[in-house]
């Protein structure tokens, strides 16, 4: 086309009734669910059947525009619509071969005719040039070019380059190299016939045509042309993206109704976590066959990756059902709640020592995990061990009602039973919470106890913080649950930016060995897991620390570690005191030895060290409760005398004096024989532990103990008596009885 054609064409164009090309360039997409960056996670036909992801000229590869441009209109920038060159060359091979041979259409001609429909006679074809003409006068030459690359056929149910590329080559159009965008390029001419799945032949002839023509246009050089084609045609088929399936399920509605959802998942992330899962779970045998994985920005609460089973379409696993949202029970993973509140509620101090032994109420018999009692422990060794005796003192503490109501506040929102019905077995998980909702307490722990809910969508406004727990509170709690995973102490910790990351976490372990938890935090993210059957079928490998706590260890490491800090500053958080080293407890004034720690600057020293007391010849003395049981080692003064960690500590009045009791073996207890050797023998205790004791069995004289060289008794099966005597002539006894294992 000269010049002049062009304008006069323009000039014909310009005094017809302008076009109404708006819905030229709105392309119905299938609906889309993307990530946190716009990519895309997953996909539904649209209402016609078709595949379509348009794309802006931007984000599509420039060489799969030159490829189309040499195929299909290679004067394209310069015609107005119609290429009269292109007509002239058609209209002359066509009458030399007496039949139709070539075409003259322009990617104008056939956008138009995609939205204007015309008769297919010689009439229809020059009512569609006029129709090209009034089309390129209305719109630029790339809104036209990228309308056709968003429209044009690419074989079987695919519209537009970007739904072709990724499904023959599994990456978006704007990755395509020579070779595979010329082999697109290629194939609007006849869909059909250059299907690269069907008809891979057919479609490299078509490929090596384009790059031909590309070579004959100076686009590409002799080298490059050469290069692209020897390469193979390298098309398959390619699944579109399907992560986080049980999200785009939940979404469906919105998604089809907008067209598109955004969510703050990180889609590589996501991707990742997703192969990572079933490749994890292959070393438990198909014993343990399913499980759920999230991770949670700490800072904004919004939710990076949620894989809520090992495989959607897996349905031996039961894989679509949302196991980030099916109620399980959490075991262990409620004890840091509990804690928590108590030293909020100024039940607990996080050096307070507990008492790890025998525990009876009646029918209710708590035991650690392992069948094992360690003893007098601090509060933070008691977390950190997940000791159930000490978490069931401090639950006593608090009471059932206040837990829930805490655990509710966090967003713990499926337990619906009465207190009754939990009664103290609630902080050993004797319940059952959802692990997005696990997740989202653990981030109101993470974030200082400022609660907010968790957030998967961009759009979704951001609810308003509250504020559960005092910073300090929160920040003592970090400091009792600090620990590396397991096999990472911090001296020999390498990370390839040579940065060592300090964390919390904890395990959970429900009753039967059906559930396995972990979750773990600092200032950059809360992972958590649960590692299961979907059907609820036990395994004895189902242990928090054996079957969850690794899949997070290789989740958490896996992330970016930020500049920020990872741990909180302790800066008017937390006040330096002075406690008793025995107990734990602020000293009181007879404590024969103190040490100094950092509590909760909210805290008040109400409760101080009432093991060391005055004796009747002036020296110090040490009284230790009994048993396990409402286990305090504190004294409360009254209200006048109540002060914070942060004025000037002061003495308090000194109780009387506790008479000698047994704390082991337990008053009531029951005891079943393990078999292992040296398993089935107790330590004798009593409360005065300094003092010389005689003790006997049964009436039968056992020997004497000295705190030096404890005593140990051997249980047998039957009912025993266990009794004792001071050198003042005080005396204790407990009845206690020994099962078979």
């Amino acid at each position: 086309m000269t010049g002049a054609d062009a304008v006069l064409i323009r000039f014909v164009v310009k005094h017809m009734e302008p076009l109404d090309v708006g819905h030229c360039f709105a392309t119905q997409a299938s609906p889309v669910m993307l990530d946190r960056h716009g990519e895309l996670l997953y996909a539904f036909l649209a209402a016609d059947d078709q595949w379509r992801f348009p794309v802006s000229l931007d984000n599509i590869s420039p060489l799969l525009m030159q490829a189309t441009l040499a195929t299909e209109d290679k004067r394209f920038y310069k015609h107005a619509g119609v290429d009269s060159v292109a007509v002239l060359r058609a209209l002359w091979l066509n009458i030399k071969g007496g039949r139709v041979v070539s075409g003259a259409s322009t990617l104008t001609m056939q956008l138009a005719k995609q939205h204007f429909p015309t008769p297919r006679s010689l009439t229809g074809k020059v009512e569609q040039a006029f129709l090209a003409m009034r089309l390129d006068a209305a719109a630029t030459k790339d809104a036209i070019l990228e309308a056709y690359l968003n429209s044009a056929p690419y074989g079987g149910n695919l519209v537009g380059v970007e739904a072709a590329a990724l499904r023959y080559f599994g990456k978006p159009s704007g990755e395509l190299t020579l070779p595979e965008a010329a082999l697109l390029a290629g194939i609007p001419k006849s869909p059909n016939a250059f299907d690269p799945i069907r008809k891979p032949k057919s479609a490299q002839r078509r490929r090596d045509s384009v790059l031909q023509r590309m070579l004959h246009e100076a686009m590409i050089t002799k080298e490059t042309y050469a290069q692209a084609i020897a390469r193979p045609l390298n098309a398959g088929w390619h699944e579109y993206p399907e992560h986080a399936p049980h999200l785009a399920m939940k979404q469906r509605d919105t998604i089809e109704k907008f067209g598109a959802s955004s969510t703050t998942l990180e889609g590589k992330l996501q991707a990742r976590l997703e192969r990572l899962l079933p490749e994890y779970l292959k070393r438990f045998d198909n014993e343990v066959t399913n499980g759920a994985v999230m991770v949670v920005d700490t800072k904004s609460g919004e939710v990076l990756a949620r894989v809520a089973s090992a495989g959607f379409q897996n349905n031996s696993i039961h894989g679509q059902v949302d196991l980030c949202a099916a109620p399980r029970a959490p075991g262990s993973a409620l004890k840091p709640f509990v804690y928590a509140l108590a030293m909020n509620n100024n039940l607990l101090y996080p050096t307070e020592v507990l008492l790890d032994n025998t525990l009876d109420y009646g029918v209710y018999n708590p035991a650690n995990f392992d069948g094992t009692f360690y003893g007098t422990v601090s509060a933070g060794e008691a977390l950190r061990w997940s000791l159930n005796v000490p978490a069931i003192q401090v639950q006593s503490r608090v009471g059932v009602p206040n837990t829930l109501a805490f655990l509710k506040m966090l967003g713990l929102d499926s337990l619906h039973r009465s207190p009754e019905h939990y009664g103290l077995g609630l902080v050993l998980g004797n319940c059952e919470v959802r692990l997005e909702s696990l997740m989202e307490g653990y981030l109101a722990l993470a974030r200082l106890g400022e609660h907010i809910p968790l957030r998967l969508l961009k759009d979704q406004p951001q609810a308003a913080s509250t504020r559960i727990l005092p910073e300090g509170i929160a920040l003592a709690l970090w400091n009792m649950m600090e620990q590396p995973f397991p096999e990472e102490p911090w001296a020999n910790l390498i990370r390839v930016n040579d940065r060592t990351t300090r964390l919390c976490w904890k395990t959970g372990t429900s009753t039967g060995y059906h559930d396995a938890w972990t979750v773990a935090f600092n200032c950059h993210y809360v992972v958590g897991a649960w590692v299961g059957n979907s059907d609820g079928r036990a395994s004895n490998r189902l242990i928090g620390a054996h079957a969850a706590l690794p899949l997070v260890a290789q989740v958490f490491r896996s992330l970016p570690v930020p500049q920020e800090p990872d741990w909180p500053n302790r800066d008017g958080r937390l006040v330096e005191t002075k406690i008793c080293a025995a107990t734990g407890m602020p000293k009181s004034p007879w404590c024969p030895v103190t040490a100094t720690a950092w509590l909760p600057r909210e805290q008040y020293l109400h409760r101080r060290c009432d093991v060391h007391r005055p004796g009747e010849d002036g020296h110090t003395i040490a009284c230790w409760p009994g048993t396990s049981y409402n286990w305090d080692l504190a004294s409360v003064p009254t209200v006048s005398q109540q002060i914070s960690p942060a004025e000037t500590t002061q003495t308090t009045a000194a109780t009387q004096l506790k008479e000698l009791d047994i704390i082991s073996p337990a008053n009531n207890a029951t005891y079943v024989l393990t078999g292992e050797p040296q398993g089935d023998r107790i330590v004798l205790k009593a409360n005065k532990q300094g003092a010389p004791l005689h003790w006997y069995h049964n009436e039968h004289y056992l020997g004497r103990s000295e705190q030096m060289a404890p005593l140990y008794f051997t249980l047998a099966p039957g009912e025993h008596r266990i009794a004792c005597m001071d050198d003042a002539g005080q005396t204790a006894a407990a009845v206690f009885s020994v099962q078979p294992g």
